[in-house]
Order: structure tokens, then sequence, then C-alpha cells
């Protein structure tokens, strides 16, 4: 005898019950959800990083079944170097153009595991207007009960890298600045009833 999915479970009704789990959804926490990233200036003078203030979404995730899909939006004027005259540099028509493009969005639309553990999300980033397919590595990923909120939350680590150029984000290249970005999203989402 032994509990699944918070039901008694007792011989054939556990394969019962798991063969009718179904995918559960959560919300993305926008107080704890910050995408951000790792960037080149000046062809390896430094290594800027940054994140996005503003961020919105949903995960379903099954894991019984081992599958989920990832919706994921980004405010790209919420970027947030911690420098002012780089943030509005960055806004602006130069790179994200953000008033053209004011939502950059990450579609996850498969999940890999190794055994109960979530490795990898297959999916695609847009930015700029640009969509290309983008898998993030996920390096530490738990579901627990959680003691303020009350319900389950899910915490999520993930990274990707990508060239951004690729999305039309070409600024300083001609003068040596290395286009390769790496993304890291720390993430927690709350159970929906």
């Amino acid at each position: 005898m032994r509990h699944l999915f918070g039901t008694l479970c007792v011989g054939a009704l556990c394969a019962v019950t798991a063969a009718q789990a179904a995918p559960v959804s959560y919300v993305l926490d926008p107080g704890h959800t910050y995408p951000s990233f790792e960037a080149d200036h000046g062809g390896g003078l430094s290594l800027w990083r940054g994140k996005f203030n503003k961020s919105k979404g949903m995960v379903t995730l099954d894991r019984e079944a081992k599958t989920g899909t990832v919706d994921l939006q980004i405010e790209t004027a919420s970027i947030d170097f911690g420098h002012d005259k780089m943030n509005s540099e960055a806004i602006s028509a130069k790179m994200f153009d953000a008033e053209k493009f004011p939502v950059t969005t990450y579609t996850g639309k498969s999940m890999r595991f190794e055994g109960d553990k979530l490795v990898e999300v297959m999916g695609e980033l847009t930015l700029k207007g640009v969509t290309r397919p983008l898998n993030l590595k996920i390096t530490s990923f738990l579901c627990k009960p959680h003691a303020f909120v009350k319900r389950e939350v899910c915490g999520v680590n993930g990274e990707a890298s990508f060239n951004r150029g690729d999305f039309g984000i070409d600024y300083a290249l001609d003068k040596g600045f290395l286009p390769n970005v790496k993304i890291l999203i720390t993430a927690e989402a709350i159970r929906q009833e």
C-alpha cells in the first residue's frame, strides 16, 4: 500500500490511478521568476549580466506521463542591466526595439526526463519578431508543498545559449563585440486547482 498523487493506492488500483493522471497547470509567480542573461561587452573586455523584471506565464506538467509545456512572456522594456544608459540603449531600436516588439516569448513544446528528473525543455524563443529553436538545459527542478503559499510550488533553473545576431540584434558586432548570449531562467510556479 502506498500513496501516489495524494490518492491511496492498493495493488492494481495504483495502475488505474496513474493511468488517469492528467496534466497539472502552474502559473509562474512573477515575484519569483526572473529571466536573466550574460552578454559580452567590448569584445571580451567584460561580461555584462542583466535580467528582465516583468514576466508572466503558465506551465503544464504531467509527471507520470513525463510531458509538459511552457509559455513564458517577457516584457522587453523591463530589461535591467543595473545601468540606466545601457537600459535605454537596450530598449531602443538599436537593440531590442521594445516599442515595436514589446513582448519576448519562450514556448516550451515538450520536455525530456531522465527517470523522474526533468533535464531539458525543447522549445522556441521569439525575440525581436524572429522565432528560432532553443532548448533549455534544466540544472535543477523541484516541486513541493510551499510553507507560505499553502499549495504545491515547482522551482526550476534552466539555461541556454544563442547567437543574438540570429535574432537581428547586431548592435556593435561590427566593432568586435561577441554575439553569444547565455540565458538563465530562474522560475517558481504555483499549482492551480
